[in-house]
């Protein structure tokens, strides 16, 4: 048995001619498809900043349209690379010649963006955007007005405003069988205005859910205010429902014993995160070392105990 079948054996005790690069196959050696597989598992920021460039080989068969059907471009902090994502992402778009199926972007993004990938990306089926403070609920709707083959919509953390937010979702595509709408982020308790009227009651987004997703199997909702009324006018429009994940929905707390009779047989897959009682959870609150979150879920909890006449 070859000496290094054994897992024991210590590596840095072989010789030089055993670890010698003549001894490794040349990427050039490797069967195309294999070559291209390999290239699909490495993300669309690695590829276009450093492994196009190993050799000629590779710098044509990145720019292979199969390898781009599927393009996540993260931005983990790093304001600074806004705009160099962006030039990459544009590039990517262009390498998958209209066959990008998958595209998910996180932290950065433009409106310009937007428009191109919808106008380029005829059989997209799965859009994910995140954190895309820059990108415009117009946008999103004239973009998904265009995108007529997409199946999964998730939307986290978009600085969109309330009365726009239903037009996005009324220009979804009626195939849309996942949805995901997740209102996160830190909230302002000093701008009172705004800040009393992201926390009323509002079923607006979930009669245009109602309205627009018919085929609609998969739905997720965070922070939404969503009310029992909302609620069971999506059970009504969407007969195929299967999973509903409902976290932070703090209407949502005291269901009519008809209604959640009604979720027990309807979805297979019924998750709930109730909203935490901030009242009871932090009985010694101190503002003088709440981080910036505490203080805006402390206030939240006040003002909606205040609108519901418990305090």
């Amino acid at each position: 048995m070859p000496s290094n079948s054994n897992p024991n054996v210590d590596t840095a005790s072989m010789n030089n001619s055993e670890l010698s690069p003549e001894n490794y196959r040349n990427m050039s050696d490797l069967p195309l498809d294999v070559t291209l597989m390999i290239l699909k598992k490495i993300g669309a920021v690695e590829i276009l900043e450093s492994v196009q460039f190993v050799c000629k080989m590779l710098y044509n068969l990145c720019k292979e349209p199969s390898i781009w059907r599927t393009i996540h471009i993260l931005n983990l902090d790093e304001p600074n690379r806004d705009i160099k994502h962006e030039k990459m992402l544009f590039n990517a778009i262009d390498r998958s010649d209209g066959g990008l199926i998958d595209l998910d972007i996180e932290g950065f993004g433009s409106d310009q963006l937007c428009s191109y990938f919808a106008s380029r990306s005829s059989q997209l089926r799965r859009l994910r955007l995140a954190y895309c403070q820059d990108i415009s609920a117009n946008a999103v709707a004239e973009a998904l007005e265009k995108l007529t083959s997409l199946e999964g919509l998730e939307l986290t953390g978009c600085s969109f405003q309330l009365h726009t937010i239903a037009t996005v979702i009324n220009s979804c595509p009626s195939l849309v069988t996942t949805f995901i709408f997740n209102k996160v982020g830190s909230l302002n308790p000093c701008h009172y205005p705004d800040f009393l009227s992201s926390y009323q009651p509002c079923d607006e987004e979930a009669f245009a859910i109602a309205g627009s997703m018919p085929e609609l199997r998969h739905l997720q909702l965070m922070k939404n205010n969503i009310t029992n009324v909302g609620l069971t006018a999506i059970l009504d429009a969407c007969p195929h429902l299967q999973s509903l994940h409902l976290y932070s929905c703090f209407y949502l707390y005291h269901r009519e014993e008809n209604l959640r009779k009604r979720l027990s047989e309807q979805v297979n897959d019924l998750q709930e995160l109730p909203y935490e009682n901030y009242d009871e959870v932090h009985s010694d609150y101190s503002e003088d070392y709440a981080s910036d979150d505490e203080t805006a879920l402390y206030y939240t909890s006040k003002i909606i105990r205040a609108l519901h006449g418990q305090d």
